[in-house]
């Protein structure tokens, strides 16, 4: 009996040890590393401008203290970045990559160029969820939707590509309410679409309001850019006078194109992924220190300095949404095939 509670006791002990070994060289891992963080747009637009507020704060929250970098990998929509990101990234817990939610729904309608399984990917969290609305200059002559609906043109829409916010909430539009909506696709990121709506080549575009407030902040303020539709599920506190867009919507199919095609991908757009088959100990670690960022003082500061939401989405929702997405039904798919993928 002695010898049996012997053995139990070693085997309890070597569980211990063992765990206490793996706890330590994940923690020691990151010691003396640098984490590198790739964003799939251009500088100066939201997704590049959260990834360095990310970036900044990150390493502070990770054990071990690593440096952190960021690049930009821009090109067809974000999809060479998800592309780099499945294929050629390291599995090693250093490569952490921001793209946008969308390109996950690309994958299941099929979208030309995709060589990534969303499935596969690990997610790490998303810091905010992406409220879209469409924002015209003055010069458009359009300030609202009555105006928007009675136009005798098309409103020619900056977009990124398939998968990209920009192209998807504009073409989801165009097909859910009948609005007339010509989507020019090619912009490398919002920052290069304000630019050319200041120059009159394009109307406006629709994106997160986060990245109309960055960009066009005093532009709103001072009338020459308005803000006409949100395309969310419910209004945010900010523009209260703004209509939705689904209050719009006249059949049941437009209101479950609005939400698949917008709303749902809108929780997981800003997400932050690392590559399949990276440890799971170190997935914990980095989901823990991205939450842990995201309550940071000096983050919040930053955050707040220039008018980045914060309302974290854990990397085990994103999980829940992309398996959702992959359970749609043949008819869905179809729906949305036809007007996200042209």
């Amino acid at each position: 009996m002695a010898k049996k509670y012997f053995y139990w006791w070693l085997v309890v002990l070597s569980i211990f040890v063992i765990s206490g070994s793996a706890y330590s060289s994940t923690h020691d891992f990151y010691k003396g590393k640098t984490i590198r963080f790739i964003t799939a747009f251009s500088p100066g637009g939201a997704f590049d401008v959260y990834t360095r507020a990310v970036a900044r704060h990150y390493h502070k929250h990770v054990p071990g203290n690593p440096s952190t970098i960021v690049e930009n990998m821009t090109g067809a929509g974000g999809i060479i970045q998800a592309n780099y990101m499945f294929q050629r990234a390291k599995p090693d817990g250093l490569t952490i990559g921001n793209n946008i939610g969308g390109l996950i729904l690309q994958q299941i309608l099929g979208a030309k160029g995709i060589e990534f399984d969303g499935r596969k990917f690990e997610y790490i969290g998303a810091p905010s969820v992406d409220d879209s609305v469409c924002a015209l200059t003055k010069t458009s002559g359009v300030t609202n939707m009555n105006e928007w609906f009675a136009a005798k043109e098309p409103l020619k829409l900056g977009g990124i590509g398939p998968g990209g916010t920009l192209s998807d909430v504009a073409r989801t539009l165009n097909a859910a309410l009948g609005l007339p909506i010509r989507v020019i696709d090619g912009y490398k990121g919002v920052a290069d679409a304000r630019l050319a709506a200041d120059a009159g080549e394009i109307a406006g575009y629709c994106g997160g309001w986060e990245s109309v407030k960055l960009q066009w902040r005093k532009a709103v303020e001072a009338g020459e850019v308005s803000v006409v539709v949100q395309v969310t599920a419910k209004k945010n506190p900010e523009l209260p006078n703004v209509p939705l867009a689904i209050d719009s919507a006249k059949t049941e199919e437009a209101r479950r194109l609005l939400k698949y095609a917008v709303h749902d991908v809108a929780i997981m757009q800003r997400l932050f992924f690392v590559p399949p088959e990276t440890p799971k100990d170190r997935i914990r670690l980095l989901r823990k220190s991205f939450l842990d960022t995201l309550k940071d003082p000096e983050y919040i500061a930053d955050s707040n300095k220039t008018g980045l939401t914060i309302g974290p989405v854990t990397g085990e929702e994103i999980e829940e949404i992309v398996s959702g997405l992959f359970k749609l039904d043949n008819a869905m798919i179809a729906k949305l095939k036809s007007v996200l993928v042209p």
